[in-house]
């Protein structure tokens, strides 16, 4: 079994510690509110003061946190960061959604410091997590992803090496682009379907029934029915996603179905969605 240090204990992150615990490895946490941390020591976690004594000792180092800024601030930090306590030989992983030029620069400090990094984010929400049922999208060293693998592997189903660095977030842009546009696609016909006076759910259902429907849209369409569901992944976090999206494409006039999409969940934010799932939009489509 390994040591693993997993830095960010937010909805995804705690999950994760949790799968790598009952699979027995040794862990560490760090959270920047310790207290989230509480349930993880009582399955026997250790529980670090900074990002830098979480990695120090550990075989691997996992990050999992919002953005951009929080996974430079874990890593890099010239007093806390993870990178300046990590062991030689020892691989960092960040399993967090970022942009594409973020991780790439985050690659190129970690080789300068002599540490190997792959970007691991994952497809999957709070039930795969919770069932070690996440697919990893890896970026980096194929051999450095064969040694994570197992470990990889005690929170998901599937690893899946796309490239190089950049090529993870990449993946995980489109995969989350395409999950934004299906649901305010989605969200949009309910609202013609409902201003017409025809029955949403009773045509939704036929439509279910042809080539174009998807397996997402299977599961999500009770909750753009009802505009009710739990917080799976915030309407805020897929607002964020599709900027990166944009960055990646090099402007919204290359992609301008994205862009399109992402002034919907926009809209949400403006309208007070923003913690809310991301099925939420469909409120800004009333009959």
């Amino acid at each position: 079994m390994s040591h693993i240090a997993v830095l960010g204990l937010g909805a995804m992150g705690r999950r994760m510690a949790a799968n790598l615990l009952k699979a027995g490895h040794q862990v560490t946490v760090w959270n920047r509110t310790a207290r989230a941390a509480e349930p993880l020591l009582a399955l026997g976690a250790t529980q670090a003061a900074t990002p830098k004594q979480a990695a120090a000792g550990a075989d691997f180092v996992l990050a999992m946190v919002r953005d951009d800024a929080a996974s430079a601030t874990v890593w890099l930090d010239a007093e806390t960061g993870a990178f300046a306590g990590m062991r030689p030989g020892a691989i960092a992983m960040d399993s967090s959604t970022l942009s594409v030029d973020w991780i790439k620069k985050l690659g190129a400090e970690a080789a300068n410091r002599g540490v190997t990094l792959l970007e691991t984010p994952v497809s999957g929400s709070l039930p795969q997590a919770d069932a070690a049922q996440l697919i990893f999208l890896v970026g980096g060293s194929a051999d450095a992803c064969r040694q994570a693998e197992p470990v990889l592997l005690a929170m998901g189903s599937a690893v899946n090496h796309t490239g190089d660095i950049g090529a993870g977030a990449l993946t995980k842009l489109a995969t989350n682009a395409l999950l934004g546009v299906q649901v305010t696609a989605i969200a949009e016909l309910i609202g013609m379907l409902r201003r017409n006076g025809a029955d949403a759910q009773k045509i939704m259902g036929i439509i279910a029934g042809t080539a174009v429907w998807s397996p997402y849209a299977q599961r999500a369409i009770g909750a753009l029915l009802s505009g009710e569901a739990p917080v799976m992944f915030p309407v805020e976090l897929v607002e964020k996603d599709f900027g990166y999206a944009l960055e990646a494409a090099g402007s919204p006039d290359a992609a301008p179905t994205i862009a399109a999409a992402r002034s919907v969940f926009r809209r949400g934010m403006d309208k007070g969605l923003g913690d809310a799932n991301l099925t939420s939009v469909v409120k800004l489509f009333p009959a």
